[in-house]
């Protein structure tokens, strides 16, 4: 049983019961559910993940104090407390022994502050370039089973996307710098007599693949170690997977060189088919740079879209 099962089946087995019983006045003003940091909360969880932070709980968010007082908090925190240690087998642990606490009781500002820096969560401009969109899947991710005032359930939902400006920018930068080290550097390192420079340049150009490809997709780039992994569940160029991982773990030596210059090509060419059918890009030719300066022009705010190229990166 993967995690977000586990947390589901102990929500409605104990926790669902408890909030009606010992809460009925709060019950429809809490949302729950698993949401957050750890592989269990998007469904990548296996046997692996459970030596840590695996075990039947879930989150009850509140709203902030002057809608839920201190006294009700602590008694929701002491009712949690004591539901069963022990579900289908799996424990509950007292204490966390990574990661803190990431289940529980918790202030839904708390929570949104510390993904966002903002406790309402209303993001500006300003924030949407500078956050790390390992912080927005976390947000969105995992799922609620109890929404209670909409509101956590309607500001996930709003913040599935980011702004069409600010994705654009996004792209325009990533696909600049995969030019910059998969069209242009890798060979030339290669020539230079650099083979550690050109599988950086490799890796670079992976990275920043990864990055356009969760773009095209309108999905958030996850922790690093889950990329590939939801790289595979993506609608769009998830088969560039395969391509992608072949880049980084293979050589660069005389028999491998042009080939993998090859697929960083044929990757490019597909990003830019992509592109062109979204009606992000009006350049007409193999070079990602120039798609990048198409991407950017597209961007409607001025200040935004004349900024630099790489503000967004």
């Amino acid at each position: 049983m993967q995690g977000l099962e586990l947390s589901r089946a102990y929500f409605e087995a104990y926790g669902a019961p408890m909030l009606r019983e010992q809460f009925p006045e709060w019950a429809d003003r809490l949302a729950v559910g698993l949401v957050g940091s750890g592989s269990e909360c998007f469904g990548w969880d296996d046997a692996v993940s459970q030596d840590h932070d695996f075990e039947p709980g879930f989150c009850i968010f509140l709203p902030e104090e002057e809608l839920l007082d201190r006294q009700t908090e602590f008694r929701l925190e002491r009712a949690y407390a004591k539901l069963p240690a022990e579900f289908r087998g799996i424990s509950r642990p007292r204490l966390s022994p990574v990661g803190g606490n990431r289940r529980g009781v918790m202030r839904l500002g708390d929570f949104l502050e510390a993904r966002t820096g903002r406790r309402d969560g209303a993001l500006r401009l300003e924030d949407w370039l500078r956050l790390d969109e390992q912080y927005l899947a976390e947000l969105v991710g995992g799922a609620l089973f109890w929404t209670g005032d909409g509101v956590f359930a309607g500001l996930r939902e709003r913040l599935a996307r980011q702004p069409a400006d600010v994705r654009c920018k996004k792209l325009a930068g990533r696909l600049l710098l995969m030019a910059q080290a998969g069209q242009y550097n890798y060979l030339r390192c290669l020539a230079h007599g650099e083979p550690a420079a050109a599988q950086l340049a490799v890796g670079e150009f992976v990275r920043h693949a990864i990055a356009v490809l969760f773009l095209l997709n309108q999905r958030y780039l996850p922790y690093y170690k889950w990329q590939f992994r939801a790289l595979r569940e993506l609608p769009l160029l998830s088969e560039e997977a395969e391509t992608l991982e072949l880049l980084l773990t293979t050589d660069n030596g005389p028999a491998m060189a042009q080939a993998k210059a090859d697929l960083m090509e044929n990757l490019a060419s597909a990003v830019i088919t992509v592109l062109q059918d979204q009606g992000l890009s009006e350049a007409v030719c193999g070079d990602l740079e120039k798609h990048a300066y198409s991407v950017n022009d597209r961007i409607a705010d001025p200040s935004l879209r004349n900024a630099h190229i790489l503000l967004a990166v």
